[in-house]
């Protein structure tokens, strides 16, 4: 029997289970289609509030990414390659927003930033500025919950790279931050890059965490699903519909670019 034939064979078993599944996935954005307004389409997405919110999704989630990366690959390098107490733990940390319900994820934002906060309340007295309900907020939400699946992508890609070549750079004489930027990032160049795209992609589909602690305040802190939200609220299905298959396009046509963009890094990439 060739190794072909034995992939190919499915057991029975496996698919009414697989197939359940899919339906799970599928159904409902096939059921979204089917019930769009696709003669309203237009006059939808070219009315102000969306296109408000449409530009205000793009812009936060974008500043929401360059954050986690500033601040998500050196964390996920410590979790790699530091070598401290507690790291374990630290891990376990990090990923808490992953499985945090995402109003409690606000509550906590408002507890930690709020203007009686452990450090809204620092900020006020210091500086007069107050981040609740402002897009300032709306970032900050996006961060806290989209930062894990960057730290998490980047930590498998360090912890898979080859180290060898940061090994001769140091004999060489590269100072650490030279072997950081000019090998060890070029080599998990695609892992950080899968990261950004999920977190990309998450942020751009945070509710829970923005409507708690940023509000829903439009052209200031009310994007996409918060405009689909009040648009369900307002008992307009079909603008609900017509912005729930938006963020499908925006957030699949993001997540479609990953895969040929890693390929040609990971071609570039150091062997």
């Amino acid at each position: 029997m060739t190794r072909h034939s034995a992939e190919a064979r499915v057991p029975v078993l496996f698919v009414v289970p697989a197939g359940l599944g899919l339906a799970i996935l599928l159904l409902p954005l096939a059921s979204l289609l089917a019930r769009a307004p696709w003669n309203r389409l237009g006059e939808i997405l070219g009315s102000d509030g969306v296109l408000t919110a449409l530009r205000l999704s793009l812009l936060t989630a974008t500043l929401a990414t360059a954050i986690c990366g500033v601040c998500g690959i050196p964390l996920a390098w410590l979790l790699a390659r530091g070598s401290f107490p507690g790291r374990t733990l630290l891990r376990g940390l990090v990923t808490v927003p992953l499985v945090l319900p995402p109003v409690i994820g606000g509550i906590a934002l408002l507890v930690a930033f709020g203007r009686g906060g452990t450090v809204g309340r620092w900020l006020e007295s210091a500086t007069g500025t107050t981040l609740p309900f402002t897009t300032a907020a709306v970032v900050i939400a996006q961060s806290f919950v989209a930062m894990p699946f960057l730290v998490i992508a980047v930590e498998g890609a360090l912890r898979g790279a080859d180290r060898r070549y940061e090994d001769v750079a140091a004999t060489l004489g590269a100072s650490p931050w030279t072997i950081f930027r000019r090998v060890t990032l070029p080599a998990v160049a695609p892992g950080v890059l899968s990261g950004a795209v999920l977190c990309w992609a998450r942020a751009l589909g945070e509710f829970g965490a923005t409507i708690t602690f940023a509000g829903s305040f439009p052209g200031i802190t009310r994007t996409l699903p918060l405009e689909a939200y009040t648009a369900i609220g307002a008992g307009d299905a079909e603008t609900a519909i017509v912005l729930s298959l938006l963020m499908i396009v925006v957030a699949g046509a993001g997540l479609g670019l990953l895969v040929p963009t890693v390929k040609r890094v990971a071609e570039k990439a150091p062997p």
